[in-house]
């Protein structure tokens, strides 16, 4: 948004012809890009002008000003987290979910895009890193409010451990991937960002986990990585090592770490998880 003052939010719902709480909605919903200054919403000339523009994607109580197009979840999201509004991002969240969205989507579709962007925004010098801190804790209330709905019933299919390696800070990654891979019918063992190998081995160990799932989203991280996959087979060298993420370019990549396998994305690591369990079973 342009730094200027801007319009009150009664004002903006005057010129766009609606009820102040009508406005309010779409700013929690983040349809309409808003900044509280002094306890008050206010919504710069530039923004209103592109809300006017873009009819196709109002809400449904604004049908008949145009016709209704595909939400863009992710960036609502991305607009309420920046303005650190965790009622709004929740808001969004079950706008999604009443739109049709699972909590999986909700993960992959919304909340990631959005977090994704922010760090983009941060790296690019656009955000401050205190924007980008207090997103992330909005969005670990998020995780836990949505968490529990991806617990399945059931016979388990297997445990298996998922974490991040030492100086791996992007703890949010971690805790959706393994709610996703809950969602599939295994028991995860999430140890969390920044984890030392020994908590790898221990954590395994006590779950007789089927396999080790290694996440890495920077580059960075690497030469970490590697030394924590050198400590599990030192210690387990029977227990196969998976790695995934953002930072884990290609199959040479993984391979240059030590892992046994690498995990393109959700799909991949769930048919490879499978695979594991299999070869345990029959070994």
């Amino acid at each position: 948004m342009v730094c200027d003052e801007g319009l009150t939010l009664h004002e903006a719902a005057a010129e766009l012809g609606v009820h102040y709480m009508t406005a309010y909605r779409y700013v929690r919903l983040g349809q309409l890009d808003a900044v509280k200054r002094s306890g008050t919403w206010r919504v710069s000339r530039t923004e209103l002008d592109r809300f006017r523009a873009e009819p196709s994607d109002q809400p449904a109580d604004r049908a008949s000003h145009g016709p209704r197009g595909r939400a863009d979840w992710g960036q609502r999201m991305q607009s309420r987290l920046v303005a650190g509004d965790a009622g709004g991002a929740w808001t969004v969240v079950e706008s999604a979910l009443a739109a049709g969205s699972t909590p999986a989507r909700v993960y992959t579709e919304v909340i990631s895009p959005a977090l994704v962007n922010i760090g983009e925004r941060w790296a690019a010098g656009e955000l401050d890193i205190s924007v980008e801190h207090r997103a992330t804790g909005i969005v670990q209330r998020i995780i836990g409010r949505l968490g529990p709905q991806f617990v399945r019933r059931g016979r388990s299919r297997g445990s298996v451990v998922i974490g991040a390696p030492p100086g791996e800070r992007h703890g949010l990654v971690v805790s959706m991937l393994s709610d996703l891979v809950r969602a599939a019918g295994w028991e995860v063992s999430d140890i969390g960002a920044d984890s030392p190998a020994s908590s790898f081995v221990s954590a395994a160990r006590e779950t007789a986990s089927v396999a080790v799932v290694v996440s890495v989203t920077h580059a960075d991280s690497l030469e970490s990585c590697r030394d924590t996959l050198l400590a599990i087979r030192d210690a387990e060298p029977d227990l196969p090592v998976i790695v995934g993420g953002r930072g884990i370019a290609s199959r040479a990549v993984a391979a240059s770490v030590g892992a046994d396998h690498h995990s393109a994305g959700l799909d991949d690591l769930l048919d490879l998880l499978d695979e594991v369990a299999a070869s345990t079973r029959s070994a």
